[in-house]
């Protein structure tokens, strides 16, 4: 018996069981095809509400999935399954939660709610150390993607936590605007500009929610990456002017505002705005100033070692040749880009020394920093890299004609990201 005749059986249509289980009816049509699985926190739900156990559950939900691959083929190799839609659940069911949870926090808290919120408290402090941990294994990952299934996780888990009670904690909520960041980067890097729009635009919201100007300052820093990927430097800009505005009514202590005048400098470079773009990097260059810890190590990693990369880029940009040269020689130099180390971050220095080596039409070196670009890119599947080096193509220009460009223009046309 599949999961729709077991939910006929018992007299259900798709719209009751839904309203059981507090999810939509295209959940349980999902389901149900087998297009998605539901999350471990609805697993014992929906078996109760099927009148089975957990073990026969499964079994019709592995039934369901591999009639959905009959269909539609095995999942693309290398891709989180189900990536889309579960990411379109989770948002959906957060929201909702959020809905109520905002409207709850509001009301006073009375000698009644005490415990809850200590107990909500204990509970935050929980998913910020996760937090903390899991930006931790996403710098070192090589792949980044392989976070994802973890943090997806997390995000059910902190989507159950809301509902469990008031929900409105600002702590909670400082821990989702985190874990929506780090969905995005994970979804950024794999080319899933969707959903890293859609999961920066709510972190950015919580983060509002919550009166945490860092937070919601860094979610836009984050979103305005993604324009500029495309690009689309004026509606950086305009991303970026909103953020500087947060940042200054942050921490002081923090790095916020630093790392938002660094990536003003690029959207400036894209603009073409020489001056812009030194103003705003010199601004960049004050979190040398700060003492203590002003990268928290998670949301926000912004600090001086990231400065001359970026100055480079900018430059490159701008047709600085020298200076961009000579600045991302320098960043290579440092330890964070040595080899072994950033494959992403190391990847773009090097991409960036191939353009500049494009454009003086010396394909040995277009060659020789492109190659080990597309090696790290292939190595860590990071769509980061392999847009970088896309760019890269586009500026071969004369240089094509060579027999060693031309073939590593073609494996970089054979790169493929998940």
């Amino acid at each position: 018996m599949g999961l729709a005749n077991r939910r006929r059986a018992l007299g259900h249509s798709q719209e009751t069981l839904a309203e059981l289980l507090g999810v939509d009816r295209t959940t349980v049509c999902r389901w149900e095809s087998g297009r998605i699985a539901p999350q471990p926190p609805q697993r014992r739900g929906l078996a109760i509400a099927l009148e089975i156990g957990l073990s026969e559950l499964d079994g019709l939900l592995a039934s369901a999935q591999a009639a959905a691959q009959e269909i539609t083929g095995p999942p693309r190799s290398g891709s989180p399954p189900n990536t889309g839609d579960a990411d379109e659940m989770i948002r959906r069911e957060f929201l909702r939660i959020l809905t109520v949870s905002g409207a709850l926090s509001a009301l006073p808290v009375d000698e009644a709610d005490a415990l809850t919120e200590a107990a909500h408290r204990g509970t935050a402090g929980n998913f910020a150390r996760m937090n903390g941990h899991l930006w931790q294994v996403y710098q070192m990952a090589r792949s980044k993607g392989s976070v994802y299934p973890v943090v997806r996780d997390r995000l059910a888990a902190l989507t159950q936590a809301l509902a469990g009670d008031r929900g409105g904690a600002r702590q909670l909520l400082n821990a989702a605007a985190d874990l929506f960041q780090l969905a995005g980067e994970v979804a950024f890097d794999g080319d899933r500009y969707s959903d890293a729009v859609t999961s920066y635009a709510l972190a950015a919201s919580v983060g509002k929610d919550a009166g945490s100007y860092d937070l919601w300052a860094c979610a836009l820093v984050r979103h305005a990456y993604v324009e500029m990927s495309e690009q689309r430097y004026r509606q950086a800009a305009q991303l970026l002017t909103a953020a500087e505005k947060l940042a200054v009514r942050g921490d002081s202590g923090l790095s916020t505002r630093h790392w938002v005048a660094s990536v003003q400098a690029e959207a400036y470079a894209g603009l073409g705005d020489l001056d812009a773009c030194e103003r705003a990097m010199g601004r960049a260059e004050t979190v040398r100033d700060l003492t203590g810890d002003s990268a928290n190590g998670g949301w926000l990693r912004f600090d001086g070692t990231r400065l001359e990369e970026e100055r480079g880029a900018c430059y490159v940009q701008l047709g600085r040749l020298d200076r961009a040269e000579e600045a991302l020689q320098g960043a290579l130099g440092q330890t964070a880009l040595a080899s072994g180390q950033s494959y992403r971050r190391r990847g773009a220095a090097l991409t960036g020394l191939a353009v500049i080596a494009a454009k003086r039409r010396n394909a040995e070196q277009v060659v020789a920093y492109g190659r080990e670009a597309l090696d790290l890119a292939r190595a860590s599947s990071s769509g980061y890299v392999a847009r970088r080096l896309r760019v890269l193509c586009d500026e071969f220009g004369p240089s094509h004609r060579d027999h060693r460009v031309a073939e590593l223009g073609a494996e970089i046309a054979r790169l493929s990201t998940p």
